[in-house]
């Protein structure tokens, strides 16, 4: 009796292990599962969202490349003053002689013509006049009767963005009608006589929108106007209505764009806005993942049933391998105590071919291998030391663009040519100074210093002079100011003050020294700008209008701002003062860092 109580005492205690055993082994095994797909899946929607987000900047930075070619085109085309004459004389029915019009045709047209023909981005760029008295140049100059045949021209409001129409300028046997136009839209208008022509600026909406022809499997793409408008490729679109309203009303309120993850209609989308500002709509890429999603659902699955029946199988042998489990354990124990008290050395002996056996062996693997990792991350950190070292020296590298402009700078004072010597060594320093990395913020006159050698080069640009007066205190000098924040706002003052004057001029940079901080004034005696300009800069500088990118929109101004922010706070930054035909002065406020030169200072004291 008491052999049988204790060999049913010894199987309770073999079920009961082998029940902890496969409980413990199935509740890890099913979160870990349910956690592994849940990040299979979410790593499946996230890697589709970084690709539409990718593709969606590509398809930004091309569309604005071609508005931008586009805009330039017409304003290269309404900048024509021999362009305006004809197209004045043919509205008021002025004669134009024969020699005139072969005379405008081989210098002017022929120059538009060859402007339009290099540049692979536009369809064409037509000038349509107001009446049918011009003498018609192909592919340039027009009359209106072939205005009235195209699309747009039937409109109400046709100036602007037109979209998705076909060329009907000549017959359609001569014009391959299946391709679809976007142009832009702009009429001429004279002082005078008022409008006097129409400029039509043309590309095909494949070369403006790529991704609605790509035609990649579960990837659609289309624009929607702000006028209500839907305009897919030549792929068919087979999606519902209702789908493309539940896509319509998920679009953001913002510029930017946003890549959002919907189960719309049954189906899993990754859905992509943009919208596009200059075009006034908004352009929606959309791909269909379920496909993608189902395979990890296929895939959880399948893992479920399998694990289930590994579980059934494990609990019809385990109760038999425990028992021979537990004879080795405690000297496995034994071993593993001393490990965990610093003893790597420890080795199991006698190893069987069991379970146990075969841990003790791992376990004498294990230790092994810990010393050889720790070995290993001694010698990763001596890699890491000298990969520092290597890096140091690649940087030392950068001197050879130096020492390259040294050579010419010598070359040039051989030959006596000073200007070219002295170009180069200003051309040194700005490389220098740019080049450099600096982690923190640079001083004042060094700021000043990169300044003189960037108006050096500036001026071999331009016919007329621009001279840089300084007047600023030593201790201004001595202050410290984020690098490259001064450069741009005297580059500003240069472009959009001085440039459209081309004359001498003056820009003016003073230090005032102002409680504990110091202002930074940067006037140039440029064209000005009215108040009402003045107060819209303002409000880009401080972010609370979007600047849409570009050039003459305050961003310049605005990183200046954000950086001495970042750099000393909020209560730092630039002021704008300005008036029209006179001056622009922004004013910089930083604060006092240094006062080791007040004492020598002459107005401090």
């Amino acid at each position: 009796m008491k052999k049988i109580r204790e060999l049913f005492r010894n199987t309770k205690l073999n079920i009961k292990f082998t029940s902890i055993i496969i409980l413990f082994m199935v509740i890890p095994i099913g979160v870990l599962a349910g956690v592994l797909f849940y990040v299979m899946e979410q790593n499946a929607v996230q890697e589709n969202m970084d690709y539409m987000e990718y593709t969606m900047q590509r398809n930004e930075d091309g569309i604005k490349t071609k508005i931008d070619s586009i805009n330039m085109s017409t304003q290269f085309f309404l900048s024509d003053d021999s362009l305006l004459q004809m197209l004045n004389a043919s509205a008021i029915g002025g004669e134009i002689s024969t020699a005139d019009w072969l005379d405008f045709k081989n210098n002017e047209v022929s120059a538009l013509e060859r402007l339009v023909n290099n540049n692979p981005l536009l369809y064409g760029v037509r000038v349509y006049a107001v009446n049918d008295s011009v003498q018609e140049m192909m592919p340039i100059l027009y009359n209106a009767s072939r205005m009235k045949k195209q699309e747009w021209s039937k409109q109400d409001k046709y100036v602007g963005w037109n979209f998705d129409y076909t060329d009907n300028i000549f017959n359609s046997y001569t014009m391959n009608q299946n391709r679809k136009i976007i142009s832009l839209v702009t009429p001429i208008i004279d002082s005078a006589n008022g409008k006097v022509g129409v400029i039509e600026s043309a590309m095909t909406m494949e070369n403006m929108f790529p991704s609605l022809y790509e035609g990649i499997e579960d990837e659609w793409s289309f624009f929607y106007s702000d006028e209500g408008v839907t305009y897919f490729g030549q792929k068919e679109q087979t999606e519902s209505s209702a789908l493309l309203d539940d896509i319509l009303k998920q679009r953001p309120t913002e510029d930017k764009i946003q890549t959002i993850y919907k189960k719309l209609d049954g189906k899993k989308l990754v859905i992509s806005y943009m919208q596009v500002r200059e075009l006034s709509g908004t352009l929606i890429c959309v791909k269909d993942i379920t496909k993608n999603v189902h395979n990890v659902y296929f895939m959880r699955d399948v893992f479920v049933a399998v694990m289930l029946a590994f579980i059934i199988l494990l609990a019809f042998f385990i109760n038999r391998i425990v028992q021979h489990l537990l004879k080795q354990f405690y000297e496995i124990l034994k071993s593993i105590r001393k490990v965990q008290k610093g003893d790597l050395d420890v080795v199991i002996e006698n190893c069987g071919k069991d379970e146990m056996g075969e841990l003790g062996t791992q376990i004498n693997k294990m230790l092994e291998r810990i010393k050889e990792l720790m070995e290993d991350n001694l010698n990763r950190e001596m890699l890491a030391k000298n990969s520092e070292i290597r890096a140091l020296q690649n940087q030392i590298n950068a001197h050879f663009i130096y020492n390259v402009l040294e050579s010419i700078k010598m070359m040039a004072e051989i030959d006596e040519e000073y200007a070219i010597s002295d170009a180069v060594t200003a051309l040194g320093k700005l490389l220098r100074y740019s080049m450099k990395w600096v982690s923190g913020n640079v001083l004042v006159e060094q700021e000043l210093e990169y300044i003189k050698n960037y108006m050096a080069l500036i001026n071999l640009r331009f016919d007329y002079e621009i001279y840089l007066s300084l007047n600023l205190p030593e201790l201004v000098l001595k202050q410290e100011i984020p690098k490259m924040s001064l450069q741009p706002i005297v580059e500003n003052a240069i472009y959009h003050g001085i440039e459209q004057m081309a004359e001498d001029t003056n820009i003016y940079i003073k230090g005032i020294l102002d409680g504990d901080d110091c202002v930074i004034e940067i006037t140039d005696a440029g064209k000005g700008m009215s108040e009402e300009e003045v107060e819209k800069l303002r409000l880009k500088i401080a972010g609370k209008i979007d600047s849409n990118g570009g050039s003459g929109n305050g961003i310049g101004l605005k990183n200046v701002q954000d950086r001495i922010h970042i750099a000393f706070g909020d209560q730092y930054g630039i002021e704008i003062a300005s008036k029209l035909g006179c001056y622009t002065k922004i004013m910089v406020r930083i604060p006092i860092t240094h006062r080791q030169s007040e004492e020598n200072d002459p107005e401090h004291k």
